[in-house]
């Protein structure tokens, strides 16, 4: 081989290294922007080593999953950048309408990927080469065409398909038996009931026999009672239909003053009659009523246990007229009702059978529900114990009447000073109890000898054993005590008192201290909540929203209680007391609000104060409210509060302080009424254009002079200012036809009370949800969900939570964290979102370890839980949930994917510790779900550089309102640059050097072989 061919080679290789030095590249020239079929594809491509071009199509579907179509695949050889065209063949449900053999898919999103792949790279690391990504809009189902199949199909797989597609069209069940009930309802004898309505049936056979039995009803209604007392009124609902017309309609079962079932049928032609039972209901007795409709014939039946013996009474009528029954009218309801009042007792499992009468009193079963609750014994075994403690109360005044007070008094009053236990000699034999009932029974005569003789009831028993209670948890402040302490917890419900019972259901409902019983929580808490206790009510409200501990989901049932409290709610906010406190949203995460609480020897307090003494109309303000409703850490205090309202409205001239006076003056809250007064000070706030005065002034005019035009005119103009009272009064009027020159419209009041509601008034939410739980036929659907909404919203206002919110705050900054979490335990159990989330923040701070570590974990887990799936969560919570998903505490497995959705939720609710979060799970070799980036909007980042998306998420996090996270996110963005910055330096420096070295190598081999050749040729020579 000569000198010059040998030098040729050696450059023609070089050259050629120079070529596989180069970069990989991909393109995709002219994708469509919609899936087409048998799209011609031109794709640019070229490689720096033999590699593979892969055509992918990724689609996402409406479950989440994550599908690769590998469309085409070819080969590709170092040289110059060539253009290759290809038929697009995507997936037939992807381009054409499903037709039984094409299946039927609903997608999200779509793309087509082209990729440079080198032999050995990992997919899931994403492309170790060059890619380019087009989006491709799936077509809506009717805008794509039809495939015209070539091939006929085979008779078996035809056959396949029909019988596959008769067994997904075939006709839904419909039910004839219905459960109006499951469970238990606590009826607390006012006008709140369970409303159902039931739809017509979708098979035409089956609702044309329903509607031809609609003048000859052939049907029973069967339900379970527990009747407390016989009804105070007249009558009390016990079963009741109510038709679109809101008049009473077949059938409407009540129960009168002697405990006699009233029965009401209707006909044609607004005929009706009613009858009453040959029987009476027994009280403190599970009883099974039935009503049998058999054409003109009524039959009713009552089934209960006596003496462990089966009795059974029953009542037959047959009316003079046609019955006219049309269970798809109007609606049903269970208890009391806007036109009636309810039982006072239990309602157990109530079923409707629609077209049939199956019942036999030979064959009646107890439910499981009510044997398992056992809601008899426990009334039996507290009648016992009352009547113990009455015939001791009845001794005690007897003694101290006597004037025989010896020493007992003084032993059991030093016995309660410091926690221990009188020597059993030192009071008389027949003073003597059982030994659980042993402190109820000494301070019964505590109370007898301190009070005197006819002040001291069981009651007031109840409520000193309550206080001996928490006075006691107080002073240990560990779980440890719970379990000594719960028995005397329960003998002061026994004895009437709902705190007990309320918080004796807390702790069984969470296990704190004692092991979880959820059946006893429920029943307690039914106690509680028959005896109308607010915080029991919005508990169970809360437990069959959600369906919580196994309990059913019911939003019918939820509504009955808590349209309950929220209806209170608004009343209680009339009728303010020492027991009420201003419900405050407080977070104990919330540092700036907990510094602004205060006290009268507060420095804030005096502050304010000072301010107020040198004229400051704001802080007289403050001053007032503070002290009205107690907020911010103050003890409501009317009567002082009504002297800053006082002090405001005449000597300052404040319209503010004017309202607030003329308001306590027209009701006489905290000083004699004064209705001139209170006008007076009314009008000169309206004067000074003060929109909360315009309402009140109307309100005046409304109830005291009977001017409705004048009335009407504030409401007016205040409703046109934003006032949230206007719209709510002006609905009244429209309801009740008193607005002048107008009938009676409860479609323009319903839209009345939404604009009220939607500007937060109280009233005005349980106006709207009132409308939503039965509709206005022809104009407004039934929307019982969204009435529990409001409702719920209403009760949580309710100054009674808002007592035990502020016991809760005022243990925690006394440092006393077991309290602390007892109390925001019992309002978190009602279902009050920030109650919730300061349960799980204290048992994730933990303070001295004042709770076993596994119970924190435990109830982290599950109030963080329950927090998120509020309406309005504390982004911190999504946050701690995420973590506590990550990092999969005592035992639980580690789920990544949930925690990264934990942390997208907190992201896109500006929360910047998410974005952080996410990214170091980027940084952890986790790869992001489509589904979770295309909700924080960076779907297109999905096959992107891993460097590319931290930086994005870190920029988010730093360029967040939170200045917090400026500093924090500005080092992980550095951080991610100077690798980005490492990583293209040191792979710019290698291709750099194999460059000059590749340029470099011929000369330099030229140079040598010159060399070599003089000196051969010297040699030679």
């Amino acid at each position: 081989m000569g000198f010059h061919t040998l030098y040729k080679f050696i450059c023609q290789f070089f050259l050629t290294m120079q070529i596989v030095c180069g970069l990989d590249k991909v393109k995709l020239l002219n994708p469509p922007e919609e899936a087409l079929p048998d799209h011609l594809l031109r794709i640019l491509y070229s490689c720096d080593a033999a590699a593979t071009v892969q055509l992918d199509c990724v689609v996402t579907f409406e479950t989440g999953t994550v599908s690769t179509i590998q469309l085409r695949q070819w080969s590709c050889v170092p040289r110059e950048p060539l253009i290759k065209t290809v038929k697009l063949k995507l997936p037939d449900w992807l381009v054409y309408q499903p037709d039984g053999i094409i299946p039927d898919y609903i997608l999200l999103s779509c793309f087509l990927r082209a990729t440079v792949r080198h032999s050995g790279s990992d997919e899931t690391r994403g492309p170790s080469g060059s890619q380019d990504v087009a989006h491709l809009q799936p077509k809506p189902f009717f805008s794509r065409p039809v495939k015209q199949h070539q091939l006929s199909l085979s008779w078996s797989k035809q056959m396949l398909q029909l019988t596959q597609r008769f067994l997904q069209k075939r006709c839904p069940v419909e039910q004839e038996t219905i459960h109006l009930l499951s469970t238990i309802y606590a009826s607390t004898g006012e006008i709140f009931g369970i409303t159902k309505t039931l739809d017509p049936y979708s098979n035409e056979l089956l609702e044309h026999h329903r509607i031809k039995a609609i003048a000859f009803p052939w049907c029973e209604l069967s339900l379970w009672i527990f009747v407390t007392r016989h009804c105070k009124e007249k009558l009390c609902g016990v079963f009741h239909h109510i038709d679109s017309h809101n008049n009473y309609a077949t059938p409407a079962l009540f129960l009168g003053q002697s405990g006699q079932l009233h029965i009401q049928i209707s006909g044609f032609s607004e005929e009706s009659s009613a009858f009453l039972s040959t029987f009476t209901v027994p009280l403190n007795k599970w009883c099974q009523l039935s009503l049998a409709l058999r054409g003109k014939t009524v039959t009713v039946s009552l089934w209960f246990m006596h003496d462990e013996e089966r009795t059974v009474k029953s009542s037959e009528h047959t009316l003079s007229h046609d019955v006219i029954f049309d269970d798809t009218e109007g609606y049903f309801v269970i208890g009391g009702g806007k036109f009636i009042q309810g039982v006072e007792g239990y309602f157990g499992p109530v079923v409707y059978y629609r077209n049939r009468i199956p019942h036999s009193t030979s064959e009646v079963v107890i439910p499981e529900v009510i044997k398992s609750t056992n809601l008899a014994g426990w009334l039996q075994n507290c009648k016992e114990f009352i009547f113990d403690i009455t015939v001791k109360i009845s001794g005690f005044i007897l003694k101290n009447k006597q004037g025989k007070k010896e020493s007992c008094f003084n032993v059991l009053h030093e016995w309660l000073e410091m926690g221990k236990q009188p020597p059993n000699s030192q009071c008389g034999l027949w003073e003597k109890a059982v030994p659980h009932r042993k402190i109820a029974t000494q301070l019964a005569k505590l109370l007898v000898f301190k009070y005197g003789r006819t002040s001291v009831s069981p009651t007031a028993v109840g409520r000193a054993l309550y206080s001996l209670s928490v006075h006691k948890m107080h002073k240990t402040s560990s779980t440890a005590a719970v379990r000594k302490i719960l028995p005397l917890l329960l003998q002061a419900g026994c004895l009437a008192d709902n705190l007990a019972l309320h918080m004796s259901s807390v702790l069984y409902s969470t296990g704190l201290g004692v092991q979880k019983h959820p059946i006893k929580a429920w029943l307690l808490a039914l106690l509680a909540a028959q005896r109308d206790n607010r915080l029991a009510l919005l508990h169970l409200g809360h437990l069959h929203q959600q369906g919580l501990h196994g309990f059913p989901k019911d939003p019918d049932l939820a509504y009955a209680y808590y349209a309950n409290i929220a209806k209170q709610t608004t009343l209680d906010r009339q009728n303010p007391s020492p027991q009420q406190t201003f419900v405050e949203a407080i977070y104990l995460n919330d540092d700036e609000t907990l510094n602004i609480q205060t006290n009268k020897d507060h420095h804030i307090f005096q502050w304010l104060k000072l301010q107020a003494r040198r004229g400051a109309a704001e802080a007289e303000q403050a001053l007032a409210r503070m002290l009205f409703w107690g907020q911010q850490g103050l003890s409501p205090n009317i009567q002082e509060a009504v002297k800053h309202y006082e002090r405001g409205a005449v000597q300052l001239e404040d319209p503010v302080s004017m309202y607030d006076y003329g308001i306590v003056l027209l009701l006489g809250q905290g000083v004699e009424k004064d209705v001139p007064k209170a006008v007076t000070f009314l009008k000169k706030a309206v004067e000074k254009e003060f929109v909360p005065a315009m309402n009140a002034l109307a309100w005046y005019y409304e109830q005291y002079e009977k001017d409705y035009q004048q009335a009407v005119q504030l409401w007016e103009k205040a409703d046109s200012l934003g006032s949230p009272d206007a719209p709510l009064n002006l609905g009244v009027l429209h309801s009740q036809g008193l607005y002048p020159g107008k009938p009676a419209d409860q479609y323009v009041a319903y839209k009345y009370y939404l604009k009220s509601a939607e500007r937060a008034h109280l009233r005005g939410a349980v106006s709207l949800a009132d409308v939503w739980a039965t509709g206005i036929p022809g104009y407004v659907a039934r929307r019982p969900s969204d009435a529990v909404l409001w409702v719920k919203w209403t009760a949580e206002h309710n100054g009674y939570l808002g007592r035990i919110l502020r016991n809760a705050l005022d243990s925690y900054l006394k440092s006393d964290m077991f309290m602390a979490l007892l109390y925001y335990m019992m309002a978190a159990e009602s279902g009050y979102a920030p109650a919730q989330f300061n349960v799980a923040y204290l048992c994730e701070q933990n303070s001295a370890g004042f709770l076993d570590r596994h119970y924190a974990t435990n109830y982290m887990w599950r109030y963080y839980n329950l927090t998120i799936q509020s309406q309005n969560p504390d982004t911190y919570a999504f946050i701690r949930m995420g973590d506590l998903l990550y990092e999969g505490l005592d035992g639980r497995q580690k789920d990544y994917f949930s925690a990264a959705q934990m942390y997208s939720k907190a992201a896109l609710s500006n929360n910047p510790q998410g974005w952080y979060n996410l990214g170091l799970l980027v940084e952890e070799d986790y790869r992001l779900p489509l589904s979770i980036l295309s909700e924080l909007g960076l779907s297109d980042l999905y096959h992107a550089d891993t460097n590319l998306l931290l930086s994005t998420m870190y920029q988010r996090c730093r360029d967040s309102d939170n200045t917090d996270s400026y500093l924090p996110c500005s080092l992980a963005l550095f951080h991610i640059f100077l690798q980005s910055f490492e990583g293209c330096h040191i792979a710019s420096v290698i291709k750099v050097t194999i460059a000059v070295a590749v340029v470099a190598t011929p000369t330099v081999f030229v140079i040598v072989l010159g060399v070599l050749r003089r000196r051969m040729y010297d040699q030679e020579s």
